[in-house]
Formats: structure tokens, sequence, C-alpha cells
């Protein structure tokens, strides 16, 4: 029993030292307030992986605009010129319709000098044969062609230009004839100065004046005084041909039937011999 006993005084006087031990740490330690327990954050996510088969149909659209001709390509900026009315720069072009002007010096020089487009250094837009901006000024250079203006001439001024034409028609303003050749619009100023009111007598005596029946004939009178005919008969005879109706070739012809060794011969053809 002693031993034991000495064992426990041993054990609790170790305890004691590690009290004064500890309790001398505490005070030797700075005070910097309480300690927050550290947080540990859960670990990030890894990032799903970046898929570019979106892109992947408009990157073929890309290579294949790019690798096709120079005319394609030059017909697509004109194009996009054209329907916007606006000016663009090389790169805004390829951002939308993805011609790469900057990169292709032949698309470069082709709409430089092209009659469509107006190129200031910087900016693309389209260029009209009249630079046009509405119905008054529509109207203005219609007066100024008293022979006649081609439709085809304005239609691309800006972009209600065939509207006002309608709308200058109606309003008497202006006429509107198509060639018979040519099968071409020409629009005429109506002047009201011509509008000149005849006599009756004079209306008699040009409604009694009898002319050719051939056209081929007036047209001769017509050059013969000096004037230019509109039209051009014998052009349009020669064109107008009567074409025969084309013969089907898949339409398989009759052979003729031959007499051979395994053919029947019989008279039912004449029933006259065989009549008693």
């Amino acid at each position: 029993m002693s031993n034991l006993e000495e064992s426990l005084n041993k054990f609790k006087q170790q305890q004691a030292k590690c009290q004064t031990v500890l309790k001398n740490t505490k005070q030797q330690r700075p005070n910097n307030g309480p300690s927050n327990p550290t947080k540990y954050s859960a670990p990030a996510k890894p990032q799903a992986a970046i898929k570019f088969s979106y892109d992947t149909e408009r990157l073929q659209q890309v290579s294949t605009i790019r690798k096709s001709p120079v005319g394609a390509q030059i017909k697509r900026v004109i194009d996009l010129l054209l329907e916007t009315r606006q000016a663009y720069t090389a790169e805004q072009i390829n951002d939308a319709i993805y011609v790469d002007i900057n990169g292709n010096h032949a698309v470069f020089e082709s709409l430089k000098n092209n009659l469509k487009v107006k190129y200031n250094g910087k900016y693309f837009s389209y260029k009209p044969k009249h630079d046009l901006k509405d119905k008054t000024q529509l109207l203005e250079l219609i007066t100024k062609c008293p022979e006649g203006l081609l439709v085809v001439d304005v239609k691309d001024s800006y972009t209600s230009v065939l509207d006002d034409l309608k709308t200058l028609k109606a309003e008497g303003r202006v006429w509107i004839l198509s060639n018979v050749d040519s099968q071409e619009d020409i629009v005429y100023p109506n002047d009201p100065k011509s509008n000149i009111k005849s006599e009756f007598a004079l209306k008699k005596l040009f409604r009694e004046i009898k002319l050719p029946t051939d056209m081929l004939l007036i047209e001769k009178d017509l050059q013969n005084i000096g004037m230019k005919p509109f039209t051009d008969t014998m052009k349009r005879r020669e064109t107008v041909q009567v074409v025969p109706a084309p013969t089907n070739p898949n339409q398989k012809k009759k052979k003729k039937r031959e007499i051979t060794k395994r053919t029947k011969l019989t008279n039912a053809h004449l029933p006259e011999l065989f009549q008693i």
C-alpha cells in the first residue's frame, strides 16, 4: 500500500506543476481579444468546360463566305448598304455579314472602285445614280427631263421612291409609260402649261388622218421628218418567231410489227371472202 500511495502523490505533484505552467503561459500571452475559430470555406466547384459546338454553324458560314468568289462577296456588301442606307466601316461590315474587307485586297479594291459604293477613306455607303432624298427632289429631277426618265435610274435613290412615283402619277403631275421594246417604264413630267384647249374642227381633222396599218411604214415616216421612233418593229419581228412544239424525248416510237415464223396469219380482216 505504501508504494501505491507514493505513486499517487507523485502523480498529484506532476498535475500541480502542469497547472502552474499552463497558468503562467496564459498570463504571458498578449490579450488580442477573443479569438475566433478558423472558418473553412467549402472548396470551389470546378467550372464546367466551355462548349463551342453552338458556334460551329456560324464558323462554317464565315468560312464559306470568305472562300466565295470576289463578286459574290461584293454583292453581299452592296445588298447590305442598299437595304440599310447606312455607312459602315470595314470592321462593321465584317461583323454584320462576315466579309473581311481588310483581309482581302481584291474585295477592298473592287468595293472602292464600284459605281454603287461611296468610300471616303473610312466608311462605305451606297451611292445611287441620282442622290435624291424625298418626293420634292424627285419631281424636280423629272421636270428637268422632258424627254423622259427611266424609272430604273431612280428606283434606288431612296427607299420609298416607287411609292412617291405612284403618288405623283395619281396626282396627275407625271406620266408613267412603258417602252414597247425594252419593257422599261419611263416617267414624264406633266406640265400644266401643255394643257391647251383645241377646237373641235382641229380634233376632227386630226382623227380623220389615216395612218398606215404597218408600223414599219409609220417608223419610216417618222425618220423621214427627222424624228426617232421609240419602237423597233423590225427587231421585234426578228425575235418573235414561231417555234415548233418540242418533241418529247422520252416518248418511245412504236416499232413496226414484222412478220416472223411465230406470227399467226389469219384472214379475219377479210370477212367478205367467207360469205356464201
